[in-house]
């Protein structure tokens, strides 16, 4: 049984290894590898010796991705905007201690005190 594990585990690395060897067919790409290889040969290498200073200058070329500042996930209308600044609640509840954030009165004690009160008269 031991062995059969074994030889199982064997081909399975096998076949993974054989799977992950998988070739790119450069044609289908999108991009242009005859411009790519002729801008580098044309890049603006150079170099220059003066003593012991030695300085390369090397431009590359390319375009960045454009950058998008607010998607459609963002809901700016309504709501507060993640990792914006905090609210007046927000800063309220972390500057004032646990104990002191009750309401100013229990308004079920008032009403159950003016009950008692108006059912003795």
């Amino acid at each position: 049984m031991r062995a059969f594990f074994i030889g199982l585990l064997v081909f399975g690395a096998a076949h993974a290894a054989s799977a992950q060897q998988t070739s790119v067919d450069v044609k289908r790409l999108p991009i242009d590898l005859t411009k790519i290889t002729r801008d580098l040969r044309q890049s603006a290498a150079t170099e220059s010796h003066n003593g012991l200073r030695i300085r390369y200058s090397i431009a590359v070329y390319g375009t960045a991705p454009q950058i998008e500042l607010f998607t459609k996930q963002d809901n700016l209308a309504n709501g507060p905007v993640p990792f914006g600044a905090p609210s007046h609640r927000d800063m309220i509840e972390h500057v004032t201690p646990i104990e002191y954030r009750a309401p100013y009165a229990d308004i079920g004690n008032l009403i159950r005190w003016l009950s008692d009160k108006a059912n003795k008269k």
